[in-house]
């Protein structure tokens, strides 16, 4: 698909349709061979290919053209869904004219857009439109960086916040700290891709403070863009420091019950063990054992073992290893 945004407005364009003259803005969304070839003919360069966005040589991702810069940035995409990925995007920018390449919806591609129908003046000059679309990509990266705090705050108090203590259950199960472990992967893979985007961003405007015209006016957008990206990269490193805390703590907690359950079964033995010993003497075939012959024998037999049960975890609570 082929849309292109001018000066006036934007619309789709047809098939066997020629290019605008007034165009600006030209976003190619998983290109057909014809309309790779329309638009090479337009620049008067070869157009990236899927195959040359995977490229990760940096040779390979920022380089002029002819006069034209051509970046290629590793953005992430879905980040506040459950499904965050990353996908290459290359930035064509000419003279007048930008060329966005991509292969996957990017929804702050279509955040500018709709910017664009409200106020299409701000496509006046390919320099201005891209970075125009640079700061809706790292608004939403905000955004997407945001999200993944707050589920690690909602991790943190979900981990180390026990039940109230009118409630009988003041432990957290095994099963809802795996499910913490769940969560907290999902954020650590979210988190990294959102990492990713925000240094992959910051190269490729890098390269852009040295290739672009002098003329064209970009240098101060290009710091404020760096800067915010700086400090994105920044609050990913906290977030992640957080996340390595809550991990290591969530790890920490499964030992500590999967403990307390093998220290059930410890007690347990230990409570049972002596009226087992008692049992057995009083279970051994002997002619002369006197208490057999007692009245009371049975009963002080029971007496017996009851005491020995309760005996040795009375003295286990009262020195505390209970």
């Amino acid at each position: 698909m082929l849309r292109l945004f001018t000066a006036s407005g934007n619309r789709i364009l047809g098939s066997g349709e020629a290019l605008p003259a007034d165009v600006v803005w030209i976003d190619l969304m998983n290109p057909s061979e014809a309309e790779e070839a329309l638009v090479e003919a337009l620049l008067g360069i070869d157009i990236p290919t899927a195959e040359d966005m995977a490229e990760i040589e940096t040779s390979s991702r920022l380089y002029l053209d002819n006069g034209v810069t051509v970046m290629t940035a590793t953005l992430a995409t879905g980040i506040i869904t459950e499904t965050p990925e990353t996908v290459p995007v290359s930035f064509v920018l000419g003279p007048r004219h930008l060329v966005t390449v991509r292969y996957a919806e990017i929804r702050s591609f279509d955040r500018y857009a709709a910017q664009l129908d409200k106020l299409p003046a701000q496509c006046g000059s390919a320099p201005g439109a891209l970075m125009g679309l640079i700061d809706a990509i790292v608004d939403r990266l905000a955004d997407g960086l945001e999200h993944v705090g707050r589920e690690v705050d909602q991790i943190s108090r979900a981990a180390f916040r026990r039940a109230d203590a009118r409630s009988r259950q003041q432990r957290r199960s095994n099963l809802a700290l795996q499910a913490l472990l769940s969560r907290l992967g999902a954020a650590q893979d979210a988190l990294s891709k959102a990492r990713e985007s925000a240094v992959s961003l910051s190269r490729a405007l890098s390269f852009l403070q040295f290739a672009a015209p002098k003329d064209a006016g970009l240098s101060a957008q290009i710091k404020t863009q760096l800067r915010d990206l700086a400090s994105l990269t920044d609050q990913a490193s906290f977030i992640g420091s957080n996340l390595t805390f809550l991990l290591d703590a969530t790890l920490g907690l499964i030992s500590i019950e999967q403990t307390a359950v093998q220290k059930i079964f410890s007690v347990a033995s230990l409570v049972f063990l002596p009226p087992t010993l008692v049992a057995g003497i009083y279970g051994m075939n002997f002619a002369h054992m006197p208490e057999l012959e007692w009245l009371w024998g049975y009963p002080m037999a029971l007496v017996v073992m009851l005491l020995a049960a309760v005996l040795p975890y009375a003295v286990f609570r009262w020195r505390g290893w209970l």
